[in-house]
């Protein structure tokens, strides 16, 4: 029988994708202070490792290791020329990891970098770098793509663009908010109901949030001001939600996450029953805190 298309699945009742990647490559010593896109090439066995963990907890979509393999970021490890080939490595990997029943999402996360005017760099040279990379998640088989940890909403705009530009896959799109005295806001002062009607007549198939320095009580404060800002928006989508296990503590130089699984699925519960479907982790999460999510969910909807 054929797999139900990823654009009608992400319609379903539960949808779930994966935690954490760089927490995770920390957990079996690997430095993250080098190019963690290049291990698709370098150390694919750790990946592939940490994607099929992922797999055995029940996830319903892998996202690719390539969150910072757009040209521009790798210009910095002076390995913009393999690009292409960085992105086709990691999505095989998840291709591999994921098989014939799950979905493999291509990440593309931010470039660290200003669009004219605040910055230097020209839109269209963003585009081209994100279709430089599009083309290899492409070529390495992935169903759609998630655009996520995106703070500057021009930014979030090109890389959709850029997707569209190439196919016609599936694009989910999330940002990075942070508690503000002034409601949720962006690193570059982008608000939820600006990031929701902006994006939402671009035709995205999904809006949502991952990553930010917030609370799981405010994550979920956060789902709530999605789903009011979905309501009014130009037609409904889903929303995703991609937390971090709670706000990290800092013990020496190092971000600790102290949010047990059974605390991280209980607060995406709450977040599930605000109508929100599509859940995974970020930064601290585990294949522990998305297989109790999945345990608890699951057991509630009587899957």
């Amino acid at each position: 029988m054929a797999r139900i298309k990823l654009k009608d699945r992400l319609q379903s009742s539960l949808f779930i994708l994966d935690g954490a990647m760089g927490s995770q490559l920390m957990a079996r010593g690997i430095a993250v202070s080098r190019c963690t896109d290049y291990l698709n090439v370098e150390n694919p066995k750790v990946v592939l490792a940490i994607h099929t963990d992922y797999v055995k907890a029940g996830v319903d979509a892998v996202l690719t290791n390539t969150l910072g393999a757009n040209p521009i970021t790798l210009a910095r490890h002076d390995l913009a020329d393999q690009c292409r080939q960085i992105n086709e490595a990691g999505a095989r990997l998840a291709r591999q990891a994921a098989g014939p029943d799950r979905y493999v999402l291509g990440d593309i996360g931010s470039c660290g970098e200003f669009l004219e005017p605040l910055g230097t760099l020209m839109p269209e040279d963003l585009k081209e770098g994100f279709v430089a990379q599009i083309r290899g998640l492409l070529a390495g088989g992935v169903d759609g793509f998630i655009i996520e940890t995106m703070t500057a909403l021009d930014e979030t705009v090109v890389a959709i663009e850029a997707v569209q530009a190439v196919c016609d896959l599936p694009v989910l799109a999330s940002m990075a908010f942070d508690a503000t005295a002034s409601g949720f806001r962006t690193m570059m002062g982008v608000d939820v109901e600006t990031m929701v009607s902006t994006l939402v007549p671009l035709g995205v198939d999904a809006v949502g949030f991952n990553c930010g320095t917030a609370t799981l009580d405010q994550y979920v404060d956060l789902a709530e001001a999605f789903v009011q800002a979905v309501n009014t928006s130009a037609r409904p989508v889903p929303i995703y939600a991609e937390p971090n296990a709670g706000k990290p503590q800092l013990e020496g130089d190092q971000a600790v996450y102290q949010v047990s699984p059974d605390q991280f699925a209980k607060a995406l519960q709450r977040i599930y029953a605000k109508g929100i479907h599509i859940l995974g982790g970020c930064c601290g999460t585990g294949p522990e805190h998305i297989r109790a999510l999945g345990l608890l969910l699951k057991k509630r909807i009587g899957n």
